[in-house]
């Protein structure tokens, strides 16, 4: 297991001082993904991690419809779609500039394995894994229905 990054180091150098204050709270509040078909990703979002959706948004004039999948950690994922938005043509097999990835957490090494498996069942492509990285994580990495890459971590 790899050594939990020291907070306290980074608050008090002086280059970050003035931008990270003891007792602040930050978090990543959300995560989007532009997508073509929203009720298939919200379904397997739902299905293999257990995310709970809002009611869809729908903004006719802007041509854009949206969901808000919420996990029981409080982590939300937005999944938005819009004709005006092009498909991306990177190849999902290799790794390219921007946001690469999302990790979910799924609790112990036998439930990494647990939800691989039943990926791999259901038809989903698994790239790698599950195995242990060098860095100390146990992990698996699986193409969702539109090819985003999620890394299954303990």
């Amino acid at each position: 297991m790899r050594a939990p990054f020291n907070w306290d180091r980074l608050a008090s150098t002086p280059e970050t001082t003035r931008y990270v204050h003891p007792g602040d709270r930050m978090k990543i509040e959300h995560v989007a993904i532009w997508c073509k078909d929203l009720e298939l990703l919200r379904n397997f979002y739902g299905t293999h991690f257990g995310a709970r959706s809002n009611r869809k948004y729908i903004n006719s004039a802007k041509g854009f419809e949206s969901y808000f999948l919420e996990f029981d950690s409080g982590a939300r994922l937005e999944l938005m779609r819009s004709q005006s938005i092009p498909e991306t043509t990177n190849d999902p097999h290799k790794q390219f500039t921007g946001l690469i990835h999302m990790a979910i957490s799924v609790g112990s090494e036998e439930q990494v394995d647990a939800v691989t498996t039943r990926l791999k069942n259901a038809g989903h492509e698994i790239i790698d894994g599950p195995r242990r990285t060098g860095d100390g994580y146990y992990e698996s990495v699986v193409l969702d229905p539109e090819n985003n890459r999620i890394e299954i971590t303990a």
